[in-house]
């Protein structure tokens, strides 16, 4: 069933997923390989992502009724490896929001 939270879980998913396998893999075969294509091949759609990730948490954070420390939880998932893993299936995974 279509709904934003998905939506919102999604993005937060393939967030996670590009952000480490920048981290992890990209970055490494940078500078180890002296090879940045990786790095500019995930660096668009991650930092597409990233953006739509803290959009929607903004979007979502009265929806959630997120007090301050669960809201600023919830942003730094986005700059923390698999912070945005955390985030789904603590926050998000059992909401209860009707969209």
């Amino acid at each position: 069933m279509f709904s934003f939270i998905n939506v919102f879980r999604i993005v937060a998913l393939f967030e996670g997923v590009s952000y480490i396998l920048l981290l992890f893999i990209a970055t490494p075969i940078k500078y180890l390989a002296d090879d940045p294509q990786y790095v500019k091949l995930l660096g668009m759609p991650h930092g597409i992502l990233f953006i739509a990730y803290i959009a929607l948490a903004f979007v979502f954070k009265k929806d959630f009724s997120w007090n301050t420390k669960q809201f600023t939880l919830v942003l730094l998932a986005s700059i923390i490896p698999f912070g945005t893993f955390y985030v789904d299936r603590n926050y998000l995974k059992h909401s209860k929001i009707d969209e």
